[in-house]
């Protein structure tokens, strides 16, 4: 198998060398980027052709593998990884990318150009496929589906979905304009591309466990549908009549399929029958879908396989593997197995004695079987003759186990070269004779590794771990077996190959080595530490009977068997074939007598005459049996039986080397064909070595240990003094940095303390303008407040003046006036005395009335304020049942009293009023009586004289003008009082009591002065009922005092009632 390492190339070849046919693997492609890093690749996709494919690496790299052609070419770099690939357009220079930023991108391969940019999938793109025409293409994401012009590169339709149901895969049918829309509810629908109506659904079966379907494939005729998922199971659909008709089961090995492909026949007209099943455990099978049976598979649980593409033409198939490469299979190797005609199958019947041998069972071998010439019968009839009885001795020689017979697999290998690949492990195991003795290698391997491949990685690096514990356990257990075996240094290399070709099984791998070893390696040993000189004498004896001119050849240009010869056996021909080429070489080998392998030898130089002939320096011949060459195997092979028949005996290996011998059952052979001598004194001296080489390397230890612990004390040291000077310029920066900081902070104090002083003076300075300006506000008001008061005052003051003024004018003018009428009310006083005092005695009742009238209305009114006092009771007891809390009750009651305390201090102020108001009425009574006693002294004197004067007058109207003159003053004296206390009562100020006062007095005297006809006994009578008036004139103003009194605290009753009401309601309304 050969593995092309395309690395950083943009171009090259895909293989160096040509597969050989019948190879399965034609190459294997990896990519190895800077520090040996394998850049995985995550596509692959076929053009229309199949001789072409994409791969995409997850560095955005993309490469064109044409497989006809053995070229690889770099068409793009995208920069991010892909996701999905698409080759099979309509126009073949143009390719589909889906990136990680979900995006579509179509490139052309040969100009390396962007020839489109699609957007608009929110998520990654899974697949792409491409209509049958190359003119379309869906691309699937997993919340939606998008269909494209590739003309126009323009979206044309968009399948959206609900978010609980996804989206597994949506693609066109081969051959039809069917659009096939596979959901994650394992529908599946068929729309028209054109007018995207749906045609039908698939039937999925209700019963049966639930499949998830994952992965699809459908024929290239379009008639057949396959689905897998989470389960072994396949569902096969006829997409004609839309109908389930086979449900497939896979091995139990098969829990999950991954991928599903049809691989094309090129007779099969489309409808493919082979199908490949790619599950979880990267192994491929392909199956029949008609006869339910494995043919095939690819990929193991080594070597896993993550994706499959398989090209339309059926040729080849790529798959990309678990470790990133890519492996490009041949689908004729694959199938040619299958392809090749059955062996006749025919019974032997044996003798008694070959049963015994036998066990006594019945066994049926392949063999050729010679038919005879054609009877003139239909039939034709085969003839198993018994063998002679001679042959007996030879039969048991070609016997083999399992039934096997050796002449007949000899001539198996001959008629076809090789072995079935399929049986060859069991075929080499029957020819080796291996005893699989179980006991016996446990107590090699029991014994651990050998101490002389402890240390075989380092000299011999293989890359599979697993490969190199495998080789060193072989390796070890033969050098338990025999000493010489831990001395050999190209063991490895003899054993190497089929290590790697029985690595699952450790102990066949090592019977094979020492059967090997035992029959083929033959007195490889006896001039051990040298090669077998005896050996490649024999081939070169060989050589120069049948090409002398080689060997002259080589002789000449100082080539010896040791370089042409050894290299070829030592490796067993491992470093110049191939895997296929050394399997077959080797099936040959097994077949034959030891003396074989020096004839391969022998026949691989003579294969290689040319080459070597123009060969003439060593590190060339060197060179040329170390590497592979391009040679023919089977005519190599057919050189080395001619070989093996045409040379003499006298020179022919058969007469020196011992024929096959087996290895014992049981218990291995005792293995001594060496020079113990030189064996034990190399395995002394590489013990002793091996014991200095501990002891040395236990010293280097120790010395390493004592130096890396004194360099580990002095750099510790060193690092010591060098933190301790660090430490100390640390501490001295430090101390200069803290001296700073503190300079710093000495300043900043300083500068914070005379901040904080200018701040206290400015709060000083700010209170002081403040109390300043507050002194000088309340300087202000209060000078305000004594202009006001003042203005007050004077106001108050000219008022009083004013009032006491026009009193004092309104007295002297009533004086002008009564002195001006008082002639004519004498006259007319007497006439108008009786009337006039009807008037007033009408008017007085009069007044009486209307006092006593408003005292029932103000008495309504007290009982309305009392019926509204109670209707505001009765309605807030009301609203207090309705619900107010006692909170607000006890804010009514709060409000209440304060009410009740605002109220009392206004019945104060209003008694004080009062108080003040009865004084100042009290001192103008007093005033107004002084000044009645004045006038009534003078209006007196006056009478006095007029009586005085009018003495002659006659008393006969005495009497009658005595009693009217006594009933006058008494009414009119009462007058004036009632009319103050109603003018009190009504108006309530004290400025129209002097004036009523004054004009009561002037009514008095007018009253009381006479005209000059009264006689005197009026005036005696006039001053004898004096004090009479008085006192009655005091009684009055008490009982004025007293309904002032009562009407007073009725108004202070209703206002309190009033405002009480107010309040309530305006609590309520809160």
């Amino acid at each position: 198998m050969e593995v092309t390492d395309i690395g950083n190339k943009e171009e090259g070849k895909v293989w160096h060398r040509k597969p050989a046919p019948g190879k399965s693997v034609l190459v294997t492609v990896v990519r190895t980027a800077q520090q040996a890093k394998t850049v995985r690749f995550l596509h692959v996709a076929f053009d229309t052709t199949g001789d072409s494919f994409l791969a995409g690496d997850h560095h955005g790299n993309i490469y064109v593998f044409d497989i006809s052609r053995n070229r690889f070419r770099l068409v793009q770099k995208t920069g991010q990884a892909c996701t999905a690939l698409a080759f099979s357009l309509r126009r073949t220079t143009e390719f589909l990318v889906a990136l990680v930023d979900y995006t579509i991108k179509c490139f052309d391969k040969d100009t390396k150009q962007l020839v489109s940019w699609m957007r608009g999938h929110e998520g990654a793109v899974s697949s792409i496929s491409v209509h049958s025409s190359g003119r379309y293409a869906i691309t699937t994401s997993s919340d939606t589906a998008q269909l494209w012009d590739l003309d126009t590169f323009q979206r044309k339709r968009k399948l959206n979905i609900r978010q609980s149901v996804g989206i597994q895969k949506v693609f066109f049918l081969p051959l039809s304009n069917t659009i096939l829309s596979c959901f994650s509810d394992d529908s599946i629908f068929a729309w028209e591309s054109d007018t995207l109506f749906c045609k039908y659904q698939l039937p999925v079966p209700d019963c049966g466990p639930k499949i998830s379907y994952k992965a699809f494939a459908v024929t290239r005729d379009g008639k057949s549908l396959a689905a897998g998922g989470r389960s072994n199971l396949l569902h096969l659909w006829c997409l004609d009549n839309k109908q389930l008709v086979r449900v497939i089961q896979m091995p139990t090995q098969v829990r999950t399929v991954r991928q599903l492909e049809f691989l094309p026949d090129s007779f099969d007209g489309g409808a493919s029958q082979t199908l490949g099943v790619l599950s979880q455990d990267g192994v491929m099978r392909f199956i029949n879908i008609h006869t339910c049976k494995l043919l095939f598979h690819i990929g193991s649980h080594d070597d896993a396989i993550t994706a499959v593409s398989v090209s339309p033409n059926g040729r080849h198939v790529v798959a990309i593997m678990d470790n990133g490469s890519i492996n490009v299979y041949s689908v004729q190797s694959l199938t040619q197995e299958l392809n090749k005609p059955p062996p006749s199958q025919v019974a032997v019947v044996s003798d008694a004695e070959a049963d015994q041998l036998s066990n006594l069972k019945v066994k049926v071998k392949s063999e050729v079987v010679q038919r005879p010439a054609k009877s003139s019968g239909c039939r034709t009839q085969v003839k198993i003759l018994r063998p002679p009885a001679g042959s007996t001795v030879e039969d048991k020689e070609n016997e083999l186990p399992a039934g096997l017979n050796k002449k007949r697999l000899v001539a198996l290998l001959k008629a076809f070269g090789e072995y079935p690949a399929k049986y060859r492990m069991f075929v080499w195991r029957s020819l080796l004779c291996l005893p699989e003795n179980h006991a016996a290698y446990s107590s090699l391997t029991d014994k651990g590794l050998h101490s002389a491949y402890l240390t075989l990685h380092d000299k011999y690096p293989i890359k599979s771990h697993k490969l190199q514990r495998g080789l060193q356990r072989v390796l070890s257990a033969l050098a338990h077996w025999a000493s010489i075996f831990g001395e050999v240094e190209y063991l490895p290399l003899v054993a190497f190959p089929f290590v790697k070709l029985f690595q699952n099984n450790p102990m066949l791998c090592y019977e094979v080595v020492a059967t090997v070893i035992v029959n083929w390696c033959q007195h490889w040993f006896e001039y051990f530490p040298n090669p077998p000189l005896n050996i490649l004498s024999m081939a070169e004896n060989v050589l120069a009977h049948h090409d002398k001119e080689l060997l002259q050849h080589l002789m000449d240009c100082g080539i010896t068997s040791q370089v042409y010869v050894w290299p070829l056996l030592e490796t067993l021909f491992s470093e110049v074939l191939t895997r296929d080429e050394w399997l077959r070489l080797f099936d040959n080998v097994f077949s034959n007598h030891p003396s074989f392998l020096l004839m391969a030898c022998v026949a691989y130089v003579t294969c290689c005459r040319e080459p070597l002939l123009l060969c003439a320096q060593k590190q060339d011949f060197e060179y040329f049996f170390h590497h592979r060459n391009n040679l023919d195997v089977g005519a190599m092979i057919k050189e080395a039986y001619r070989l093996m028949s045409s040379t003499p005996a006298d020179i022919h290996p058969r007469t020196m080397l011992s024929d096959f011998t087996p290895l014992t059952k049981g218990q291995y052979p005792v293995f001594n064909h060496y020079p113990e001598f030189i064996v034990e004194y190399q395995s002394r001296e590489r013990e002793k070595i091996r014991l200095q080489e501990m002891e040395y390397l236990r010293e280097r230890q120790e010395v390493s240990a004592l130096r890396a612990d004194f360099v580990r004390r002095q750099a510790e040291e060193d690092a010591y003094y060098t933190q301790q000077d660090l430490l100390q310029k640390a501490e001295e920066q430090r101390r200069n940095i803290l001296a700073q900081e503190e300079e710093k902070l000495t300043e900043q104090r300083k500068k914070l303390a005379a901040m904080k002083r200018e701040l206290k003076v400015k709060e000083l300075q700010l209170l002081d303008a403040t109390r300043r300006r507050f002194l000088k506000q309340q300087q202000d008001v209060r000078a305000s407040q004594i202009q006001r008061l003042d203005q007050e005052i004077g106001r108050k003051m000219d008022l009083r003046e004013r009032e006491t003024a026009a009193a004092v004018q309104d007295l002297e003018v009533r004086q002008m006036e009564l002195e001006v009428q008082r002639r004519r009310l004498e006259q007319t006083l007497l006439k108008e005395q009786e009337r006039m005092g009807r008037e007033v005695e009408e008017e007085v009742e009069l007044r009486m009335r209307k006092a006593e009238r408003e005292e029932e209305g103000y008495t309504e009114l007290l009982h309305s304020a009392e019926t509204n006092m109670q209707a505001l009771e009765e309605s807030l007891a009301g609203a207090c049942q309705l619900g107010l809390e006692s909170d607000w009750q006890r804010e009514v009651a709060e409000r209440l009293q304060q009410v009740d305390a605002e109220q009392e201090r206004k019945r104060e102020r209003l008694a004080e009023l009062h108080r003040q108001t009865l004084a100042e009425e009290e001192r103008l009574a007093d005033t107004m009586r002084d000044v009645a006693g004045r006038k009534w002294d003078e209006v007196m004197s006056t009478r006095a004289r007029l009586q005085e004067q009018r003495q002659p007058r006659c008393s006969a109207h005495t009497d009658g003008q005595k009693q009217m003159k006594m009933r006058s003053p008494c009414s009119t004296r009462g007058l004036p009082h009632r009319q103050s206390s109603t003018t009190g009562v009504h108006d309530g100020s004290t400025a129209a009591g002097p004036a009523v006062r004054s004009n009561a007095a002037t009514n008095m005297v007018c009253l009381n002065s006479s005209s000059p006809s009264e006689s005197t006994s009026t005036n005696f009578s006039l001053d004898r009922g004096r004090a009479q008036l008085d006192s009655s004139e005091r009684e009055l103003l008490k009982e004025v005092r007293e309904l002032r009194q009562r009407l007073a605290a009725r108004a202070r009753e209703s206002s309190s009632a009033s405002s009480q009401s107010v309040h309530t309601l305006s609590s309520v309304s809160q």
